[in-house]
């Protein structure tokens, strides 16, 4: 470290001891800013200076005649550009126009025809033609002016289309208003109409059905009449067995339901003394696997076990039964769970049992036990066990409530059947007098019915036609918006059809002038311009002794030190002289102190390993960063080799970061650059002292060469 600060304080004295040495450095840490403040300012904002731009008018519209009335397009045209501000509009002839556009004179130019007008009135007739403006641009004069122009243009045509939808919109929706108050004047009328039409369509099929069962056969009403009031009877028959019914079967479910309750403890210890003999198979194996205990001794005892074992299955299918019955009762699904588990215990239980009377079998065989036997008993037992835990956990808090709950709902059922048999009965009276009353009216309007009957056809007829057409006007609209929208303000359904829509635009991150939004590419352009003029004119070499570490390191301090002057130079001219708008103005700094000191490493390590080849190398990634690191044109918009190599060139992160900084830090984005910014320099410092040696002694030939010719320093 003391070899590389002295490298470093004999540079620094060798500047300040040398007035023209000291000068030159002055100069390299200004120059650098220069060039990013003349081309940010020349930037500042291009796009708010058209008005200097000279677009040439010719209007050769002859006018046209539409109802007796004279127009002309054109002119008002001519008009409406000699008040817009937006460019320098020059009114001159075509030829003129021309010529001036050939020469440079205008940047474009624009001739209205003599048929302009003529072709819009067109739209009035079955052969509509559209008229066209010709435009004439010279787009060698300036890349990005026939752009610029050609929005002028552009918006000339939108604003023609727009006041001609305009005020063609506006004749019509006057004719519209006038309908409208017509309708509405009549509407009171219109609706009482429709309303007695529809009444008495909604009451034609009654009237038509009455009308011919009375007249066809009225000896046939009576006796059909007569045969329901013989039902009546029998439904007040059934009605009361009905009843009878239903409050017998509450009561069979009252005692239902309390013999189901006394059984609850009965199948609660059934289900525990099932868990105790599951629990028991488990110490099975620790009894067979008891070589003290005679083989007699254990058949029985295994016998025994089996026995019990085909006794607790007996028990389970009682069981299952039982909750069967329940589900049937209740007519649902609210016992499939405990179902399901004793349907598990039984067969665990059932291969149980088998398990063990082939265990018997190899018992008295004389064959030895194996521990797959043993683990099978086991296995059997504690998952039988653990099943029958579940059923008696839930026992108490979900299966007894579940079955009186089931056996409620059962109950409240019949009772709600018994209740609606009930006010049927209660109801049977007056479905008798009605039955009368309709008997009756059958024998006295038998002789007005065969009257009105000869009519009907025809009222039918006429009826139907009208209430159809009314139904295909509604279907398609509804008269009263109909005349809301014909009565609508003329000018505002005009000016809506001839802008529909409209935009609203939200600036994220705004800023409000070009030059300001292109300051983070000027400014990073300028850091590595500045680290390519200190290379050119600064040496690296020294006459101090030392390693290659102390030799690299020592002479990039004082490159590192006068690039870090240039970017607080040109960052803070950015802020303060040229009022450039920036929202984080210490992290504009400190990002470009930040970048471009990797810059200067960058470079000072090329010409570190390379000499002249270095800075050719560094000019050369210059040019590619320029096109390549997006920061005039989007990215995506230039050629494809220049998006493939984007991610790999510092520009893309250094301008990036700097951004951030403009228009508002966003920080997963910067720590990002920062890190890929670090790499590269990384990267660079392990190439700067591994490749030295390699580097001299590829370069070496080509040096001398060069030095020979007195033409290359």
């Amino acid at each position: 470290m003391k070899t590389i600060f002295g490298i470093y304080r004999t540079d620094l004295k060798n500047i300040y001891q040398n007035w023209a040495v000291f000068i030159l450095i002055a100069g390299l840490t200004l120059l650098p800013s220069l060039y990013a403040w003349f081309n940010i300012e020349a930037s500042w904002d291009p796009y708010g200076h058209t008005s200097d731009i000279s677009i040439a008018v010719s209007n050769k519209d002859k006018g046209a005649n539409i109802r007796g009335s004279k127009i002309n397009v054109g002119d008002e045209l001519v008009s409406s550009l000699k008040t817009d501000e937006n460019f320098n509009w020059v009114f001159v002839d075509e030829k003129e126009a021309i010529k001036g556009v050939e020469r440079g004179k205008y940047y474009a130019s624009i001739t209205v025809p003599e048929n302009f007008s003529e072709k819009i009135t067109t739209v009035l007739t079955d052969d509509p033609e559209k008229p066209t403006l010709s435009y004439y641009v010279n787009e060698k004069i300036n890349a990005v002016a026939p752009k610029i122009t050609s929005k002028g243009a552009t918006g000339l045509v939108e604003q023609i289309s727009k006041n001609f939808v305009k005020t063609a919109n506006g004749a019509i929706f006057k004719v519209f208003n006038e309908i409208g108050i017509e309708l509405e004047r009549d509407l009171p009328t219109i609706e009482r109409v429709k309303h007695l039409i529809f009444e008495l369509e909604k009451q034609l099929p009654t009237i038509r059905d009455t009308t011919n069962k009375v007249l066809d056969d009225v000896e046939k009403a009576k006796q059909v009449i007569s045969t329901a009031q013989e039902e009546v009877k029998r439904i007040a028959v059934l009605s009361d067995e009905g009843v009878q019914l239903a409050e017998n079967f509450t009561g069979y479910l009252n005692k239902a339901t309390l013999l189901i309750n006394n059984s609850a403890p009965f199948i609660k210890e059934n289900l525990v003394i099932l868990k105790q003999t599951a629990d028991s198979t488990n110490q099975l194996t620790d009894f067979l696997l008891d070589n003290q205990i005679p083989t007699e001794e254990k058949i029985n005892f295994l016998q025994r076990h089996s026995i019990r074992l085909e006794k607790s299955v007996e028990v389970i299918d009682d069981m299952i039964s039982f909750f069967e019955h329940l589900t049937k009762l209740s007519s649902s699904s609210s016992f499939d769970l405990e179902l399901n588990r004793l349907q598990e215990v039984k067969k665990n239980f059932t291969s149980a049992q088998v398990l063990l009377k082939n265990t018997i079998n190899l018992i008295e065989n004389g064959e030895p036990l194996t521990s797959k036997i043993t683990n099978q008993i086991n296995q059997f037992s504690e998952s039988t066990s653990e099943l029958l835990k579940k059923v008696l956990d839930n026992f108490d808090n979900q299966t007894v409530p579940n079955i009186d709950n089931q056996l409620q709902k059962t109950k409240s059922l019949i009772e709600n059947t018994t209740a609606a048999l009930k006010g049927a009965k209660q109801s049977l009276p007056d479905v008798e007098s009605i039955l009368g009353e309709a008997q009756k009216g059958i024998i006295i309007g038998t002789k007005e019915l065969q009257k009105f009957k000869e009519d009907l056809p025809e009222i039918e007829r006429k009826l139907k036609e009208i209430t159809q057409r009314i139904r295909a006007f509604e279907a398609n609209a509804n008269i009263k918006e109909i005349i809301d929208l014909l009565r609508n303000d003329i000018k505002k359904e005009s000016d809506f059809f001839a802008e529909p829509v409209l935009l609203k635009e939200h600036k994220l991150f705004p800023i409000p002038n070009y030059g300001s939004a292109m300051s983070p590419f000027f400014t990073t352009l300028s850091l590595w311009v500045g680290a390519m003029l200190l290379v050119s004119l600064l040496s690296i070499d020294t006459t101090t002794n030392g390693s290659i570490i102390h030799f690299y390191f020592g002479k990039f301090l004082i490159f590192l030190t006068i690039a870090l002057l240039q970017a607080l130079i040109v960052t803070l001219g950015d802020i303060f002289l040229l009022k450039t708008f920036v929202v984080d103005k210490l992290w504009f700094v400190l990002f470009a102190l930040f970048m471009g000191g990797i810059f200067m490493l960058m470079v000072f390590t090329l010409v570190f390993l390379l000499g002249n080849v270095g800075k050719a190398l560094g000019i050369v990634l210059l040019v590619l960063q320029i096109s390549g690191s997006g920061g005039t044109f989007p990215i995506q918009v230039v050629p494809k080799f220049f998006q493939v190599i984007n991610p790999f060139l510092p520009f893309t992160y250094a301008i990036s970061m700097m951004r951030e900084a403009v228009g508002g830090i966003i920080w997963d984005i910067v720590i990002r650059d920062a890190i890929i910014l670090s790499l590269f320099g990384i990267l660079t410092i392990l190439l700067g002292l591994f490749l030295k040696k390699p580097a001299n002694r590829l370069t070496e030939k080509f040096k001398l060469k060069i030095k020979e010719s007195s033409l290359i320093h």
